[in-house]
This record gives C-alpha cells, sequence and structure tokens, in this order.
C-alpha cells in the first residue's frame, strides 16, 4: 500500500506493507535510491505494519519495486501502474 502527503516542495512516499507477508526484511528499491538494496528498509509500526517515508520530488513518475530476504522480488498491488518488471508511482 501506498500513502501519500503532498507538501510544499515534495511528496512523502510512505510504502506499506503486512507484518509478515512477505517475511523478514524487505526494503523498497527504486530509480530514486539507484535500486541500491537496503537504502529504504521497512521497519515494523506500532500497528504491526511494515512501513518506510520516502521524499520524492513533486510532479515525476518514478519506478520501484520491494525487495526481501532470500532475493524476492515482488511489486505494490496499490501502485498507480506497472511497466514490465516494475511498480510505477507518480507524485
Amino acid at each position: 500500500m501506498l500513502e501519500r502527503k503532498r507538501r510544499k516542495d515534495r511528496t512523502e512516499i510512505t510504502f506499506v506493507l503486512p507484518a509478515d507477508v512477505p517475511p523478514g526484511p524487505v526494503s523498497v528499491v527504486g530509480d530514486f535510491n539507484d535500486w541500491q538494496p537496503g537504502a529504504h528498509e521497512l521497519k515494523e509500526r506500532k500497528d504491526g505494519s511494515r512501513a518506510v517515508t520516502v521524499a520524492l520530488p513533486r510532479e515525476g513518475a518514478h519506478a520501484f519495486r520491494y525487495l526481501a530476504a532470500g532475493d524476492y522480488w515482488f511489486n505494490d498491488d496499490s501502485a498507480d501502474g506497472h511497466d514490465g518488471h516494475n511498480s510505477r508511482l507518480h507524485t
């Protein structure tokens, strides 16, 4: 799930996953972090879900995927779209 907060000069995107699906550590990787695993690792929230917030420029489009333990890549069903293997979001 994606949560968005529009700010004056940026959009804050919070990437949210359930507590244990998939199990183990998960990071969001995309063109905004040069596809670097671990750069934006999801952390547990008080409600048990996992999330990480990334500030992105307004009026842009970005490709991303999630990377879980065991080299398991997957997309976000709530993304604005998909292109090939990647999820897409618009800020």
